[in-house]
């Protein structure tokens, strides 16, 4: 690290630690909590009006974002749950087939372990469409966690976790259907049902089914703007308890057909039109059991495995991909408190992943691991956690992760956080990155390494009353470095896309503030702006990462009437410019610009049921050529994932939310 870096770094760390800022309303957060957020789908009295985000309170940086949050935009699923979020970007990488991935500290989802329920999942193949598998109104909520994670759950979170949390088969008896449509020809039917067999003993089952059945080209460049995308998703849910016994265990299934292109030919065409279909079958299955064995000293010991399938036949243009994967996963856990002060956490882990892709080429690889985790707690002014996890892979030998957190909160009204650690993660080159086979260019691949790199952290958070009511902010710096990186290169031979080793420096910076305040009963205001520095070297040259926004900017007000009956929601988001891959035969600029975005929902809520009505990019700013060379589809400048932007205009929709049973 050179002395420009370390002072960049020391000054950032000094505005995080030291800065008088005011800390977002906390609220309980624990990896293993049952707890769930409150549903509000039905009665118009609410006693107490829980903010639909708020910081964890344990020794992880990060953010709760709870039911309530999610009802303030359409929500359609996991990729457009962050709406209303200012540390997560989710952004399209291929306009011809619609994948989309998640931004958090500046980087690619690849770096975001994605949990579900604290069980790793959506990994590999499943990878590059997973935002679109979780449907909004399944989620009770979504526990986001920023930098070096847990080493509880693995040693692939390298820029954070998200943790998605289900609604539970013992949520209150009942029947919710929510229907849902926009002006892009989108339809959608969800539904949850919760039966309780006895006392200890409940069910549910959770549906969801998505059409996409219009064309729609608003840049007429002869090609959809996103998709026709038909999903039909099903889970089913148990969950038994008794006093010493806990367990969770559900299947699902999912099919999804995913098909866009040329709606028709255009001047220099051939007779052939440039499609793209992609068929996607997925079953998954998983099991949690805990036995509690000293409730009173928190000693406890658990049993959690998962297992799924994944099948993807694709066509891109004339280019064919077919892949299979199989993955199992199982772990075991031991928890106890060594005194008030101390706990001790154990646990051991295997993961299996077997990918088989078209012409017979297979990727196997089995990872074992023992892990243990420390904590000290003194009162509520410190907490102290390390972890440290060592980890065998079938295919790169032997690798320890450490990791370490501190939490201090020296008044009631401040708590200063700071973690370091770092993380691992297998490369599958191809399959996280199918989409790009939609591109004219030559794809290669490298043989990669495996990646890893170090991520440090710190965060600062206060609380003051002001004017009677509370005033929250925080601010948090984050450095990601990388030892070995698997990188996209656009730019280094424009003919090729290559996928290859690092050769030289990769690091991101990003500083983010947030604030937020109700300024009268009802009405809440929040802002924030994050930096982004994000750079790597892509042939020998270190240069700004392509197609990454350099700032961003969110505005964001709700307001509930005293009564409930009314809600309204309007955020706006301001996205910086950033560097385009190097220019083909100067086919797009060197930069993209700043573009601003403005959603905005009203809610009339009932008894048993609401409507909502709202609108998504109201500014109706769009990047009018998504697709290079649109009109030569089967050239070698034709390339669909120089997407920087959003790929349509405006959009309506209309949602209704109708509560059987649940009084």
């Amino acid at each position: 690290m050179n002395i420009h870096r370390k002072s960049l770094l020391l000054t950032a760390l000094g505005l995080v630690v030291f800065v008088p800022l005011v800390a977002q309303a906390q609220s309980p957060d624990s990896l293993q909590s049952d707890t769930l957020g409150v549903h509000m789908l039905g009665g118009l009295t609410v006693s107490a009006r829980r903010a639909g985000t708020s910081r964890k309170t344990g020794v992880e940086n990060g953010v709760n974002i709870h039911r309530e949050e999610l009802f303030k935009a359409a929500c359609c699923n996991l990729g457009e749950s962050f709406v209303t979020n200012p540390s997560v970007d989710v952004n399209y990488t291929d306009a011809a087939t619609g994948a989309r991935q998640i931004r958090l500290l500046g980087l690619s989802g690849t770096y975001v372990q994605i949990l579900t329920e604290n069980i790793p999942n959506f990994r590999v193949l499943a990878l590059p469409y997973a935002l679109d598998y979780v449907p909004g109104p399944w989620m009770s909520g979504i526990q986001l966690s920023k930098g070096a994670s847990s080493v509880r759950n693995g040693y692939e979170s390298i820029t954070g976790q998200i943790d998605i949390e289900y609604l539970k088969p013992d949520d209150e008896p009942g029947i919710t259907v929510n229907l849902y449509g926009n002006t892009l020809s989108r339809f959608e039917a969800n539904a949850d049902a919760n039966i309780h067999l006895n006392e200890r003993l409940s069910t549910e089952v959770l549906a969801h089914y998505q059409d996409e059945y219009a064309h729609h080209d608003q840049n007429d460049d002869g090609f959809l703007d996103q998709p026709n995308v038909r999903q039909y998703n099903l889970q089913n849910r148990w969950k038994l308890k008794n006093e010493h016994y806990l367990m969770h265990a559900g299947a699902s299934l999912l099919r999804e057909d995913r098909n866009g292109g040329q709606t028709h030919h255009t001047a220099h065409g051939t007779t052939q039109l440039y499609k793209t279909d992609l068929e996607t079958e997925r079953y998954e299955a998983y099991m949690k059991h805990a036995f509690i064995l000293d409730s009173e000293r928190g000693t406890n010991i658990a049993l959690m495995a998962s297992g799924s399938l994944h099948s993807l036949d694709a066509l891109y243009g004339r280019k064919t991909y077919d892949a299979d994967q199989r993955n199992g996963y199982a772990q075991l856990l031991f928890e106890t408190n060594l005194g008030e002060k101390h706990n001790l956490s154990t646990g051991l882990s295997v993961n299996h992943d077997y990918l088989k892709q078209h012409g017979g080429e297979r990727e196997r690889e089995t990872t074992t691991g023992i892990y243990a985790q420390y904590t000290y707690t003194l009162g509520t002014r410190l907490t102290a956690m390390a972890g440290l996890r060592a980890d065998y892979s079938s295919r790169y030998d032997g690798f320890v992760t450490p990791r370490i957190h501190l939490k201090y909160a020296p008044a009631d009204f401040v708590t200063l956080r700071v973690s370091a650690g770092k993380g691992y993660r297998t490369v599958h080159a191809l399959a996280e990155n199918n989409f790009l086979l939609s591109s004219g260019r030559e794809l290669k691949i490298d043989r990669l390494k495996q990646e890893s790199a170090w991520n440090y952290g710190a965060s600062s958070a206060f609380y003051i009353p002001l004017f009677g009511h509370t005033l929250r902010l925080n601010a948090e710096y984050y450095r990601t470095e990388f030892c070995h990186q698997a990188v996209i290169d656009y730019d280094t031979d424009p003919t090729q896309i290559r996928i290859t080793n690092l050769q030289g420096d990769s690091y991101s910076n990003t500083f983010q503030i947030d604030a937020s305040y109700p300024v009268v009963e009802g009405l809440e205001l929040s802002a924030a702006w994050r930096l982004n520095d994000v750079k790597t070297t892509y042939g020998g040259r270190l240069r700004e990462k392509p197609l990454t926004s350099r700032y961003k900017a969110l505005f964001s007000a709700s307001y509930k009437t005293p009564l409930g009956l009314w809600q309204f929601d309007t955020t706006l988001q301001l996205n910086g410019g950033g560097r385009m891959p190097t220019p083909v035969n100067g086919a797009w600029n060197e930069r993209f610009h700043h573009y601003e975005q403005l959603s905005a929902q009203v809610t009339r809520w009932f008894r048993h049921w609401s409507v909502y009505v709202g609108g998504e990019n109201l500014t109706a700013r769009r990047q009018h050529h998504v697709i290079i060379d649109a009109d030569r589809p089967w050239s070698e400048t034709f390339d669909p994932t120089m997407v920087w932007g959003p790929v349509h205009g405006a959009v309506g929709y209309l949602g209704v939310r109708i509560n059987f049973g649940r009084m």
